[in-house]
Protein backbone atom coordinates (compact mmCIF):
# COMPACT_ATOMS: atom_id res chain seq x y z
CA UNK A 1 0.00 0.00 0.00
CA UNK A 2 1.41 3.65 -1.11
CA UNK A 3 0.85 5.98 2.11
CA UNK A 4 1.20 10.02 2.12
CA UNK A 5 1.99 11.48 5.30
CA UNK A 6 0.18 14.72 6.17
CA UNK A 7 1.52 16.68 9.65
CA UNK A 8 0.22 19.86 11.33
CA UNK A 9 -0.97 20.99 14.40
CA UNK A 10 -4.58 20.44 13.60
CA UNK A 11 -6.16 23.33 15.95
CA UNK A 12 -8.78 22.49 14.59
CA UNK A 13 -8.82 20.29 11.46
CA UNK A 14 -10.74 22.08 8.77
CA UNK A 15 -11.79 21.40 5.44
CA UNK A 16 -8.85 23.05 3.96
CA UNK A 17 -6.58 20.05 5.31
CA UNK A 18 -8.98 17.56 4.09
CA UNK A 19 -9.48 18.90 0.39
CA UNK A 20 -5.38 19.03 0.54
CA UNK A 21 -5.53 14.95 1.53
CA UNK A 22 -8.40 15.10 -1.09
CA UNK A 23 -6.28 16.16 -3.95
CA UNK A 24 -3.04 14.18 -3.00
CA UNK A 25 -5.61 11.14 -3.09
CA UNK A 26 -6.75 12.40 -6.61
CA UNK A 27 -3.83 13.60 -7.87
CA UNK A 28 -1.50 11.58 -7.52
CA UNK A 29 -0.93 7.36 -7.19
CA UNK A 30 -1.43 6.83 -3.18
CA UNK A 31 -4.00 4.66 -1.86
CA UNK A 32 -4.14 6.58 2.04
CA UNK A 33 -2.98 9.41 3.62
CA UNK A 34 -1.65 9.29 7.33
CA UNK A 35 -2.77 12.78 9.43
CA UNK A 36 -0.37 12.85 11.99
CA UNK A 37 -0.99 15.73 14.52
CA UNK A 38 2.19 17.34 16.41
CA UNK A 39 2.58 17.17 20.04
CA UNK A 40 4.57 20.43 20.01
CA UNK A 41 6.09 21.73 16.22
CA UNK A 42 9.53 22.97 16.60
CA UNK A 43 8.91 25.55 14.69
CA UNK A 44 5.95 26.89 16.45
CA UNK A 45 4.60 28.06 19.77
CA UNK A 46 2.26 25.23 21.77
CA UNK A 47 -0.84 24.98 20.19
CA UNK A 48 -3.64 26.93 21.94
CA UNK A 49 -7.36 26.44 22.81
CA UNK A 50 -7.42 22.31 22.64
CA UNK A 51 -5.09 19.64 24.04
CA UNK A 52 -2.92 17.65 21.88
CA UNK A 53 -5.23 14.53 22.77
CA UNK A 54 -8.41 16.70 21.81
CA UNK A 55 -7.14 17.31 18.16
CA UNK A 56 -6.49 13.77 17.64
CA UNK A 57 -9.98 13.06 19.07
CA UNK A 58 -11.40 15.70 16.05
CA UNK A 59 -9.02 14.30 13.64
CA UNK A 60 -10.68 10.89 14.25
CA UNK A 61 -14.25 12.13 14.32
CA UNK A 62 -14.00 14.12 11.27
CA UNK A 63 -13.23 11.06 8.94
CA UNK A 64 -15.53 8.00 10.02
CA UNK A 65 -16.24 5.70 6.83
CA UNK A 66 -13.50 6.87 4.59
CA UNK A 67 -11.14 4.11 4.55
CA UNK A 68 -8.55 6.46 2.29
CA UNK A 69 -7.97 8.86 5.25
CA UNK A 70 -6.31 7.70 8.86
CA UNK A 71 -4.60 9.26 11.67
CA UNK A 72 -1.38 8.45 13.79
CA UNK A 73 -0.59 9.71 17.37
CA UNK A 74 2.59 8.55 17.29
CA UNK A 75 4.20 12.22 17.83
CA UNK A 76 1.38 12.78 21.23
CA UNK A 77 2.93 9.46 22.48
CA UNK A 78 6.32 10.68 22.08
CA UNK A 79 5.85 14.13 23.63
CA UNK A 80 7.87 17.02 23.31
CA UNK A 81 8.79 18.75 20.28
CA UNK A 82 7.80 16.63 17.33
CA UNK A 83 10.45 16.24 14.73
CA UNK A 84 9.07 14.92 11.19
CA UNK A 85 12.23 12.69 10.65
CA UNK A 86 11.45 10.72 13.84
CA UNK A 87 7.73 10.60 12.33
CA UNK A 88 8.69 9.29 8.80
CA UNK A 89 11.11 7.07 10.25
CA UNK A 90 7.68 5.48 13.00
CA UNK A 91 5.60 5.25 9.90
CA UNK A 92 7.87 3.44 7.85
CA UNK A 93 8.54 0.98 10.18
CA UNK A 94 5.02 0.16 11.43
CA UNK A 95 3.51 0.80 8.06
CA UNK A 96 5.48 -0.85 6.43
CA UNK A 97 4.66 1.04 2.76
CA UNK A 98 5.38 0.55 -0.29
CA UNK A 99 8.06 2.42 -2.13
CA UNK A 100 8.73 5.45 -0.04
CA UNK A 101 5.80 7.47 1.82
CA UNK A 102 4.51 10.78 0.42
CA UNK A 103 5.28 13.96 2.86
CA UNK A 104 2.94 16.62 1.98
CA UNK A 105 4.61 20.19 2.72
CA UNK A 106 2.97 23.38 2.28
CA UNK A 107 5.06 25.93 -0.17
CA UNK A 108 4.80 27.73 2.95
CA UNK A 109 7.46 25.83 4.69
CA UNK A 110 10.25 24.84 1.67
CA UNK A 111 12.23 28.32 2.45
CA UNK A 112 12.49 26.88 6.40
CA UNK A 113 13.24 23.41 5.28
CA UNK A 114 16.86 23.77 5.37
CA UNK A 115 16.39 24.21 9.34
CA UNK A 116 13.97 21.35 10.02
CA UNK A 117 15.89 18.56 11.76
CA UNK A 118 17.90 16.26 9.06
CA UNK A 119 16.61 17.77 6.23
CA UNK A 120 18.67 15.53 3.68
CA UNK A 121 17.68 12.63 5.44
CA UNK A 122 13.88 13.39 5.33
CA UNK A 123 14.53 13.79 1.26
CA UNK A 124 15.82 10.58 1.09
CA UNK A 125 12.91 8.81 2.97
CA UNK A 126 10.36 10.43 1.45
CA UNK A 127 9.38 11.52 -1.59
CA UNK A 128 8.22 15.42 -1.11
CA UNK A 129 4.91 16.38 -2.20
CA UNK A 130 5.04 20.18 -2.08
CA UNK A 131 1.45 21.91 -1.75
CA UNK A 132 0.31 25.54 -2.71
CA UNK A 133 -0.33 26.84 0.62
CA UNK A 134 0.71 30.77 -0.07
CA UNK A 135 -1.68 31.92 -3.29
CA UNK A 136 -2.71 31.44 -6.58
CA UNK A 137 -0.09 33.01 -7.98
CA UNK A 138 2.57 30.20 -6.85
CA UNK A 139 2.16 28.53 -9.47
CA UNK A 140 4.99 25.72 -9.62
CA UNK A 141 4.43 25.36 -5.14
CA UNK A 142 7.92 26.49 -5.10
CA UNK A 143 7.63 29.78 -6.83
CA UNK A 144 10.92 31.44 -6.51
CA UNK A 145 12.06 29.81 -3.16
CA UNK A 146 15.21 28.15 -3.70
CA UNK A 147 14.25 24.39 -2.89
CA UNK A 148 17.37 22.01 -4.06
CA UNK A 149 15.62 18.88 -2.54
CA UNK A 150 13.94 16.62 -4.85
CA UNK A 151 9.89 16.98 -5.25
CA UNK A 152 6.94 16.54 -6.84
CA UNK A 153 4.50 20.01 -6.85
CA UNK A 154 0.31 19.97 -6.73
CA UNK A 155 -1.44 22.00 -8.43
CA UNK A 156 -3.97 22.00 -5.72
CA UNK A 157 -6.88 24.82 -5.44
CA UNK A 158 -5.83 26.92 -2.26
CA UNK A 159 -8.91 27.20 0.43
CA UNK A 160 -8.43 30.35 2.16
CA UNK A 161 -9.06 29.17 5.63
CA UNK A 162 -6.68 28.79 8.58
CA UNK A 163 -7.30 27.21 12.23
CA UNK A 164 -6.22 30.51 13.80
CA UNK A 165 -8.91 32.73 11.98
CA UNK A 166 -11.57 29.96 13.29
CA UNK A 167 -10.06 29.79 16.58
CA UNK A 168 -10.52 33.84 16.54
CA UNK A 169 -14.07 33.47 15.23
CA UNK A 170 -15.47 30.68 17.98
CA UNK A 171 -13.95 32.93 20.59
CA UNK A 172 -15.75 36.21 19.50
CA UNK A 173 -19.21 33.95 18.57
CA UNK A 174 -19.05 34.20 14.91
CA UNK A 175 -19.92 31.82 12.31
CA UNK A 176 -17.44 29.30 12.36
CA UNK A 177 -19.02 26.13 12.14
CA UNK A 178 -18.92 24.86 8.26
CA UNK A 179 -14.83 25.70 8.00
CA UNK A 180 -14.55 22.32 10.35
CA UNK A 181 -15.91 19.30 9.49
CA UNK A 182 -19.34 18.18 11.84
CA UNK A 183 -17.35 15.54 13.67
CA UNK A 184 -14.60 18.53 14.69
CA UNK A 185 -17.73 20.84 15.27
CA UNK A 186 -19.24 18.47 17.80
CA UNK A 187 -16.66 17.98 19.91
CA UNK A 188 -15.34 22.14 19.63
CA UNK A 189 -19.23 22.28 21.28
CA UNK A 190 -19.63 19.81 23.20
CA UNK A 191 -15.92 20.26 25.10
CA UNK A 192 -15.99 23.92 24.79
CA UNK A 193 -12.93 24.34 23.04
CA UNK A 194 -11.35 27.98 21.79
CA UNK A 195 -13.96 29.80 23.78
CA UNK A 196 -17.01 28.46 22.75
CA UNK A 197 -19.86 28.94 24.61
CA UNK A 198 -23.28 27.37 24.41
CA UNK A 199 -25.49 29.70 25.91
CA UNK A 200 -24.28 32.44 22.55
CA UNK A 201 -25.19 29.46 20.02
CA UNK A 202 -28.58 26.63 19.51
CA UNK A 203 -27.02 23.52 19.16
CA UNK A 204 -28.02 21.55 15.95
CA UNK A 205 -29.78 18.16 16.23
CA UNK A 206 -29.16 15.82 13.74
CA UNK A 207 -31.74 12.42 13.18
CA UNK A 208 -32.11 9.94 10.38
CA UNK A 209 -35.26 8.57 9.31
CA UNK A 210 -36.15 5.06 7.43
CA UNK A 211 -33.66 2.35 7.09
CA UNK A 212 -29.53 3.56 7.46
CA UNK A 213 -27.87 2.61 5.18
CA UNK A 214 -24.69 0.45 5.29
CA UNK A 215 -22.15 3.93 5.02
CA UNK A 216 -24.47 5.32 7.73
CA UNK A 217 -24.78 2.97 9.83
CA UNK A 218 -21.27 2.91 9.84
CA UNK A 219 -20.64 6.77 10.24
CA UNK A 220 -23.27 6.03 13.13
CA UNK A 221 -20.87 2.96 14.49
CA UNK A 222 -17.82 4.56 13.97
CA UNK A 223 -18.86 7.34 16.23
CA UNK A 224 -20.24 5.72 18.92
CA UNK A 225 -17.36 3.42 19.01
CA UNK A 226 -15.17 6.20 19.33
CA UNK A 227 -17.42 7.97 22.87
CA UNK A 228 -17.78 4.93 24.13
CA UNK A 229 -14.31 3.18 24.12
CA UNK A 230 -11.03 4.59 25.33
CA UNK A 231 -8.90 6.00 22.40
CA UNK A 232 -6.04 3.48 21.97
CA UNK A 233 -9.23 0.72 21.72
CA UNK A 234 -11.00 2.93 19.45
CA UNK A 235 -7.33 3.20 16.96
CA UNK A 236 -7.30 -0.49 17.41
CA UNK A 237 -10.81 -0.90 16.33
CA UNK A 238 -10.26 1.59 13.20
CA UNK A 239 -7.58 0.14 12.10
CA UNK A 240 -8.86 -3.12 12.12
CA UNK A 241 -11.54 -1.94 10.02
CA UNK A 242 -8.91 -0.45 7.84
CA UNK A 243 -7.34 -3.95 7.23
CA UNK A 244 -10.77 -5.37 6.82
CA UNK A 245 -11.31 -3.53 4.40
CA UNK A 246 -7.84 -3.92 2.46
CA UNK A 247 -8.46 -7.71 2.39
CA UNK A 248 -12.02 -7.33 1.49
CA UNK A 249 -10.60 -5.83 -1.72
CA UNK A 250 -7.88 -8.08 -2.25
CA UNK A 251 -9.90 -11.18 -2.13
CA UNK A 252 -13.26 -9.73 -3.84
CA UNK A 253 -15.49 -9.37 -0.92
CA UNK A 254 -17.66 -6.17 -0.04
CA UNK A 255 -15.53 -3.34 1.58
CA UNK A 256 -18.24 -2.01 3.55
CA UNK A 257 -19.05 -4.74 5.43
CA UNK A 258 -15.74 -5.41 6.07
CA UNK A 259 -15.03 -2.41 7.37
CA UNK A 260 -17.87 -2.15 9.39
CA UNK A 261 -17.51 -5.53 11.46
CA UNK A 262 -13.66 -4.74 11.96
CA UNK A 263 -15.02 -0.78 13.16
CA UNK A 264 -17.99 -2.69 15.68
CA UNK A 265 -15.95 -6.04 16.87
CA UNK A 266 -14.57 -4.28 20.19
CA UNK A 267 -17.29 -2.21 20.54
CA UNK A 268 -18.64 -4.01 24.18
CA UNK A 269 -14.94 -4.19 25.61
CA UNK A 270 -16.26 -1.43 27.65
CA UNK A 271 -19.14 -3.43 29.45
CA UNK A 272 -19.45 -4.94 32.74
CA UNK A 273 -19.56 -8.79 33.33
CA UNK A 274 -23.06 -8.82 34.07
CA UNK A 275 -24.08 -6.96 30.89
CA UNK A 276 -21.99 -9.38 28.81
CA UNK A 277 -23.90 -12.43 30.67
CA UNK A 278 -26.95 -10.88 29.53
CA UNK A 279 -25.86 -9.97 25.43
CA UNK A 280 -24.79 -13.72 25.52
CA UNK A 281 -27.56 -15.41 26.85
CA UNK A 282 -29.87 -13.37 24.11
CA UNK A 283 -28.06 -15.06 20.83
CA UNK A 284 -29.84 -18.22 22.08
CA UNK A 285 -25.86 -19.85 22.95
CA UNK A 286 -24.90 -21.42 25.96
CA UNK A 287 -21.88 -20.24 27.86
CA UNK A 288 -18.61 -22.31 28.08
CA UNK A 289 -16.80 -22.95 30.93
CA UNK A 290 -13.78 -21.28 29.81
CA UNK A 291 -16.24 -18.22 28.89
CA UNK A 292 -17.66 -17.97 32.76
CA UNK A 293 -13.99 -18.28 33.70
CA UNK A 294 -13.21 -15.68 31.56
CA UNK A 295 -16.58 -12.95 31.08
CA UNK A 296 -13.74 -11.20 28.74
CA UNK A 297 -14.83 -13.67 26.00
CA UNK A 298 -18.23 -12.89 25.74
CA UNK A 299 -17.54 -9.52 24.23
CA UNK A 300 -17.93 -10.49 20.62
CA UNK A 301 -20.95 -12.41 21.10
CA UNK A 302 -22.34 -9.38 22.76
CA UNK A 303 -20.95 -6.83 20.12
CA UNK A 304 -23.06 -9.14 17.63
CA UNK A 305 -26.30 -9.02 19.65
CA UNK A 306 -26.07 -4.93 20.25
CA UNK A 307 -25.57 -4.13 15.80
CA UNK A 308 -28.72 -6.44 15.45
CA UNK A 309 -30.76 -5.07 17.96
CA UNK A 310 -29.47 -1.15 17.97
CA UNK A 311 -28.64 -1.04 14.70
CA UNK A 312 -30.37 -3.18 12.38
CA UNK A 313 -27.78 -5.00 10.74
CA UNK A 314 -29.03 -8.32 9.70
CA UNK A 315 -26.43 -9.58 7.69
CA UNK A 316 -25.12 -12.84 8.70
CA UNK A 317 -21.56 -12.77 7.77
CA UNK A 318 -21.11 -9.58 9.30
CA UNK A 319 -22.47 -10.80 12.33
CA UNK A 320 -20.70 -14.01 12.53
CA UNK A 321 -17.40 -11.92 11.96
CA UNK A 322 -18.04 -10.02 14.86
CA UNK A 323 -19.57 -12.98 17.16
CA UNK A 324 -16.21 -15.14 16.65
CA UNK A 325 -13.48 -12.70 15.52
CA UNK A 326 -11.80 -13.61 19.10
CA UNK A 327 -11.83 -17.51 19.08
CA UNK A 328 -12.88 -18.62 15.37
CA UNK A 329 -15.62 -21.11 14.71
CA UNK A 330 -15.47 -23.93 12.60
CA UNK A 331 -16.99 -23.29 8.73
CA UNK A 332 -16.02 -19.60 9.11
CA UNK A 333 -17.05 -17.68 6.22
CA UNK A 334 -14.79 -15.75 4.00
CA UNK A 335 -15.44 -12.52 5.92
CA UNK A 336 -14.91 -13.72 9.45
CA UNK A 337 -11.69 -15.27 8.15
CA UNK A 338 -10.65 -11.38 6.97
CA UNK A 339 -11.67 -9.54 10.51
CA UNK A 340 -9.98 -12.23 12.23
CA UNK A 341 -7.27 -11.85 10.66
CA UNK A 342 -7.17 -8.11 11.05
CA UNK A 343 -7.73 -8.25 14.46
CA UNK A 344 -4.86 -10.05 15.68
CA UNK A 345 -2.05 -7.83 12.89
CA UNK A 346 -3.17 -4.52 12.15
CA UNK A 347 -0.74 -1.93 12.15
CA UNK A 348 -1.01 -0.69 15.82
CA UNK A 349 -0.51 -4.10 17.43
CA UNK A 350 2.91 -4.47 18.79
CA UNK A 351 5.07 -7.54 18.62
CA UNK A 352 3.28 -9.21 15.58
CA UNK A 353 5.84 -11.24 13.17
CA UNK A 354 6.49 -9.29 10.14
CA UNK A 355 6.32 -11.77 8.07
CA UNK A 356 2.18 -12.16 8.89
CA UNK A 357 2.17 -8.92 7.96
CA UNK A 358 4.16 -9.39 4.51
CA UNK A 359 1.54 -12.48 3.91
CA UNK A 360 -1.48 -9.93 4.36
CA UNK A 361 -0.10 -8.86 1.03
CA UNK A 362 0.80 -11.44 -0.90
CA UNK A 363 -0.73 -14.86 0.25
CA UNK A 364 -4.59 -16.46 -0.57
CA UNK A 365 -7.20 -15.75 2.33
CA UNK A 366 -6.93 -19.52 3.31
CA UNK A 367 -2.85 -19.51 3.85
CA UNK A 368 -3.03 -16.09 6.00
CA UNK A 369 -6.04 -17.33 8.05
CA UNK A 370 -4.11 -20.46 8.89
CA UNK A 371 -0.84 -19.05 9.66
CA UNK A 372 -2.29 -16.44 11.62
CA UNK A 373 -4.44 -18.69 13.25
CA UNK A 374 -1.47 -20.40 14.01
CA UNK A 375 0.62 -18.11 15.61
CA UNK A 376 -2.62 -17.00 17.95
CA UNK A 377 -2.91 -20.50 19.45
CA UNK A 378 1.31 -21.00 19.77
CA UNK A 379 1.43 -17.81 21.24
CA UNK A 380 -1.39 -18.62 23.70
CA UNK A 381 0.02 -22.09 24.47
CA UNK A 382 3.18 -20.11 25.32
CA UNK A 383 1.54 -17.82 28.21
CA UNK A 384 -0.41 -21.55 29.27
CA UNK A 385 -3.92 -20.06 28.44
CA UNK A 386 -6.28 -22.38 27.40
CA UNK A 387 -8.11 -22.60 23.70
CA UNK A 388 -11.71 -22.08 23.79
CA UNK A 389 -13.52 -25.16 22.64
CA UNK A 390 -14.51 -23.01 19.20
CA UNK A 391 -11.00 -22.44 18.36
CA UNK A 392 -10.44 -26.41 19.00
CA UNK A 393 -12.77 -27.71 16.46
CA UNK A 394 -11.44 -25.29 14.19
CA UNK A 395 -8.08 -26.19 14.48
CA UNK A 396 -9.40 -30.20 14.21
CA UNK A 397 -11.33 -29.37 10.97
CA UNK A 398 -8.70 -27.20 9.44
CA UNK A 399 -6.31 -30.53 10.60
CA UNK A 400 -8.45 -32.78 8.87
CA UNK A 401 -8.95 -30.72 6.06
CA UNK A 402 -5.07 -30.59 5.47
CA UNK A 403 -4.49 -34.29 5.95
CA UNK A 404 -7.29 -35.21 3.41
CA UNK A 405 -5.85 -32.99 0.83
CA UNK A 406 -1.68 -34.47 1.88
CA UNK A 407 -3.66 -37.61 0.83
CA UNK A 408 -5.17 -36.94 -1.93
CA UNK A 409 -1.91 -35.95 -3.25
Amino acid sequence: MKYAILGGSFNPLHIGHLFLADAVLSSLNYDRIILVPAFQSPLKDNAEGASPWDRLEMLAASIPGDPRLTFDGCELLREGVSYTIDTLKDIIDHYEPEGKPGLIIGDDLVATFDKWKNPEEIAELADLIVARRLSDKVNSGVGDVDFPYPHRTLDNEIVNIASKQIREKISKGEAWRYFVPPGARCIIEEKGLYGFSAARSERSVFSSRGKASIFETIISLENEVRNILDFGKFIHSRNTALLSWDLCHRFGLECQKGYLAGIAHDMCKHLDEKEFMRLAHEDGGSISKLEQKKLGLLHGRAAAMVIQNRFGVTDKDIIEAIRYHTTGVEDMCDLAKVVYVADKIEVSRTGIDPGLREMSRTDDLETLFAAVLSNTVTSLKSRQLDLSYSTRRLLAAMQKRSYNETDKN
